[in-house]
């Protein structure tokens, strides 16, 4: 093979053998470790970018200012699909001997102390499928540069501790592209008759994963913020034309997060302008770009028509998010992306802290508990377990995961617990003070906290190098003769893959106390404060309260403190206790669920010793029964809290408590604990339903709460079909013009199997199909329901005109969402599996980042009945052996194929 790249004045022709070539399409992709990393041999301290913008064509002028950090001369700068048309340096083209290139590397020989390295690359953004770097879409050109997106724009040094700072110039078509945007601050604009250019400056250095750009025509909504500091910052969202309407809410959430970052955490933003562009083509769910925010479509879109009460909730959280990281991110940024935690962890706490204190934190905090336990947990048990900071990556798209986020936001929060409100924020000072500028490590933001607050936090950065969940077994011991309570306490830490031995956590563990009765009771230590935290530290340790008058129960783990499991034993009367005189949240949903778990787990054995019992199998406790029914029956009850209690574990997540997971049994049991409960509970149901008021318009939390419970309720109900008033409550709930309950009505029609399910749908896609995100949700609760009959109906969907495969968010609400549905992806005919791995091998080369995603569903293979294991291993080995499979799904295949 002859590989020959043009360059104005000289041609280089790098020679590679045809054997050489298909010797390297067998090569597997190479893993990196985080020990080897290395610091950069050349700085890149000033970047000047210009961009003629063309669909098919698109010029990338690259002027890099370069200095060499030792004594190294050659210069290894990352590309990728990139077609090089020009190369100088310090103004004078370099000679073929002096530099070789491909279309995945460019090397530079010889290179002085300091330079101007000028590069010309050619793209086709149309042809950018993948949706990394820069690419066209609906009209718009748009960039995705984290993780190692850049290297499709130029040749550089795609690593995020190489900072530079930026000036882009863009130049594009007036009339297709009136809007040209880039990082910073815009210094520059200029007529060019029928093209335009605007010249943008960003005066703080960051790495190329921040780089951003955005060309199109958008409607816009301007607003301004007034900073700590007097100075007034422009705020700018831009949306597709006719989306102004939806746009309102997005505003109002990135000003609340500004006037918040300042007021809690005492960050200020620094910028002239802050900007957000939402896009529908995107794969993530928003990015920080500096200054320039790009976001995806659905988590900015939102009004009282088209959104529900969680839309709303999400559209803030991720507004949220991503102004957050202009300080935990952007000023300070990752080493390397081993170090993604760093970022990712600490924001997501921030933005959970963010919606906590502007809403419902217990209820927030629980369903913040439900993503760990049900993904997390999974995660952790999966062949793609890795700690928060990962030791080894071979694709670093495949780390942007549940536990690199959610489990790193539980790390920072235990950190929060173990030092308080006060000491986190003295670590957070010292963190921004000692790192504003630079790109530092996990280690980096650990030893703020310790030295801000003289503590010893050794052991508890276990927690960034160990991965897998924590398992904490308790007894409690009464000694009614000394008086005396005790907890013993033994914690273990399963083998993950690569980690067969593991020492014990520092795990913060708070705790309250009830008596047989109910009641509140206060323990205190040998000094006479009042126990609620215990830090655990050894695998085995004992607690001993004294002076104890009578038997108390534990309640452990208060406001979900640790992502563990504990598993201690409890009856039924232990249970009522905890739930009657938990002062936590947490712990009283907690008790809860364990109360509908012991059931569910109860039926599930029974299933699988005579599978012909049905729904036979499941006995409602009594007990349970009059617990939800006094608390349907309260007055002063806290709506939201009620919701919570109501919802039982889903199929998922009661699959967590099996090795091997009985998929027919687990389904059963779950609609037939569904069904009874909706029989026993029927008239306070219906009741709190008759009682709603249904504010349509208003956004409080308390009127968010009463929704929340109606559509728990009628999810409910919606099995009891030949029931009137179920039937008529239905109907009138669909008919609201509120999202929130008309959707519960659609979900709760489809997931029960109600006769209304079919015309709902009609009626709704006919009312919607003109709006996608909305249009989304229809997708998804089709691909939820546990009612669903045979994969063809989703198959049927893909092929629909609500249906886009080159959009990641039609496939999220649909394939994605299907992956989540245990009983329907694992259907004993292995035609679920065909569906999913049929899409992956679709998207493997025009966008193998979604494929990933619609993976990692199927890497339990192991833990599946033998039918399901035999068919779909029997996939995943033909997944395989695709000639040409993309890294992101190479690793995850390899991981769960060669797994011991």
């Amino acid at each position: 093979m002859t590989d020959t790249v043009q360059t104005s004045g000289s041609t280089l022709t790098s020679v590679q053998t045809s054997e050489q070539t298909s010797e390297q399409a067998k090569t597997a992709p190479q893993a990196k470790l985080r020990l080897d990393y290395q610091a950069p041999l050349f700085a890149i301290d000033e970047v000047d970018l210009v961009f003629d913008l063309q669909p098919t064509a698109t010029t990338v002028v690259s002027e890099l200012k370069v200095r060499r950090l030792g004594d190294e001369t050659t210069l290894v700068l990352d590309g990728e699909q990139l077609s090089l048309v020009e190369l100088q340096l310090d103004g004078v083209e370099l000679e073929a001997k002096q530099f070789h290139a491909t279309s995945n590397k460019l090397t530079i020989f010889n290179l002085p102390s300091e330079g101007t390295l000028r590069v010309v690359t050619k793209l086709n953004p149309l042809a950018n499928t993948a949706l990394e770097g820069l690419y066209l879409s609906a009209g718009t050109f748009c960039t995705q540069c984290e993780a190692e997106g850049f290297r499709r724009i130029t040749y550089f040094l795609d690593r995020p501790d190489v900072l530079s700072v930026y000036r882009t110039t863009v130049i594009a078509d007036k009339a297709s592209y009136p809007y040209l945007l880039a990082n910073g601050n815009a210094i520059a604009r200029e007529d060019l008759g029928q093209r335009h250019k605007v010249i943008w400056h960003d005066p703080f250095p960051k790495p190329c994963y921040l780089f951003a750009l955005v060309a199109g025509d958008f409607d816009v909504l301007r607003d301004t913020f007034v900073t700590r500091d007097h100075r007034t910052v422009a705020l700018e969202l831009f949306v597709d034309k006719g989306n102004l309407p939806k746009a309102d809410y997005a505003m109002g959430a990135l000003k609340r997060a500004m006037k918040w970052d300042e007021e809690r955490f005492n960050l200020v933003y620094d910028l002239d302008i802050y900007m957000i562009v939402a896009v529908d083509f995107f794969n993530m769910g928003a990015m920080e770009n500096k200054g320039l925010n790009i976001f995806n479509s659905k988590y900015v879109l939102a009004n009282d028509k088209t959104a529900t009460d969680q839309d709303f909730l999400n559209v803030e959280s991720v507004i949220g998010h991503e102004y957050f990281h202009n300080w935990t991110g952007n000023r300070i940024t990752c080493r390397d992306w081993f170090q993604l935690s760093l970022k990712e962890g600490l924001t997501v706490f921030r933005d959970q802290e963010f919606s906590a204190d502007l809403g419902m934190r217990s209820v927030n905090r629980i369903q913040d508990a439900r993503i760990i336990r049900t993904h997390q947990f999974d995660e952790d048990s999966s062949p793609m377990a890795h700690p928060i900071r990962p030791d080894r990556v071979v694709e670093m798209n495949n780390f942007y995961t549940v536990t690199v986020y959610n489990k790193g936001a539980e790390v920072i929060r235990m950190l929060h617990t173990l030092l308080g409100e006060e000491g986190f924020q003295r670590g957070m000072a010292m963190y921004v003070e000692r790192h504003d500028g630079q790109a530092v490590t996990c280690e980096d933001f650990v030893c703020a906290m310790e030295d801000a607050n003289q503590v010893d936090l050794s052991q508890f950065r276990l927690w960034y190098s160990q991965a897998g969940t924590p398992h904490v077994y308790v007894e409690e011991h009464y000694d009614a003769e000394k008086q005396c309570f005790t907890l013993d306490v033994t914690q273990s830490l399963p083998a993950t893959t690569g980690q067969n031995h593991k020492l014990p956590m520092h795990i913060p563990l708070r705790v309250e106390f009830v008596n047989k009765a109910g009641q509140p009771k206060q323990l205190n230590d040998e000094q006479g404060h009042a126990v609620t935290l215990l830090e655990l530290r050894k695998a085995r340790q004992q607690f001993v309260f004294h002076g104890v008058n009578e038997p108390v129960i534990a309640g452990l783990l208060a406001d979900f403190s640790a992502p563990i499991r504990v598993e201690v034993q409890r009856n039924e009367q232990q249970l009522l206790a905890l739930i009657a005189g938990g002062r936590d949240p947490f712990l009283r949903w907690d008790a809860v669920q364990t109360f509908y778990l012991q059931t569910l787990k109860n039926a599930v054995a029974l299933l699988q010793t005579d599978p012909q019992l049905e729904h036979q199998a499941l006995q409602v406790p009594s007990a349970l029964i009059q617990l939800l029914q006094q608390e349907l029956e309260r007055t002063n009850t806290d709506q939201a809290l009620l919701a919570l209690l109501l919802q039982i574990p889903n199929e998922e997540a009661l699959s967590q408590e099996y090795d091997c997971i009985p998929v027919e049994a687990i389904a059963t049991a779950v609609a037939s604990l569904r069904n009874q409960l909706a029989v026993a509970l029927q008239a306070p149901l219906l009741k709190v339903i008759a009682q709603a008021r249904n504010e349509i318009q208003s956004l409080d939390s308390e009127a968010i709460a009463e929704r929340m419970l109606v559509n728990t309720c009628m999810a409910l109900l919606a099995q009891l079909s030949d029931n009137d008033q179920v039937n008529v409550r239905l109907q009138s709930q669909f008919a609201s013009d509120n999202m929130t309950l008309k959707f519960g009505a659609l979900q709760a029609a489809v997931h029960a199997a109600h006769p209304y399910a079919k015309t709902f749908l009609d009626e709704f896609a006919q009312h919607w199909a003109q709006d996608v995100l909305v249009m989304d949700k229809w997708l998804a609760v089709q691909a939820t329901s546990p009612q669903l009959e045979s994969v063809t109906e989703i198959a049927n969907l893909t092929g629909s005109k609500y249906f886009n495969w080159q959009n990641p968010n039609r496939i999220y609400a649909l394939l994605a969402a299907f992956t989540h549905n245990l009983a329907a992806l694992h259907h004993a005919s292995g035609e679920g599996y065909q569906l999913i791995v049929g899409a992956i091998r679709r998207l493997n080369t025009t966008n193998p980042q979604v494929a990933s995603r619609l993976l990692s569903p199927l890497l339990k293979w192991r833990k599946l009945p033998t039918k399901q294991q035999v068919l779909l291993k029997k996939e995943l080995i033909s997944l395989s052996r695709l000639d040409n499979l993309a890294p992101d799904l190479y690793e995850k295949v390899n991981q769960t194929l060669t797994e011991n």
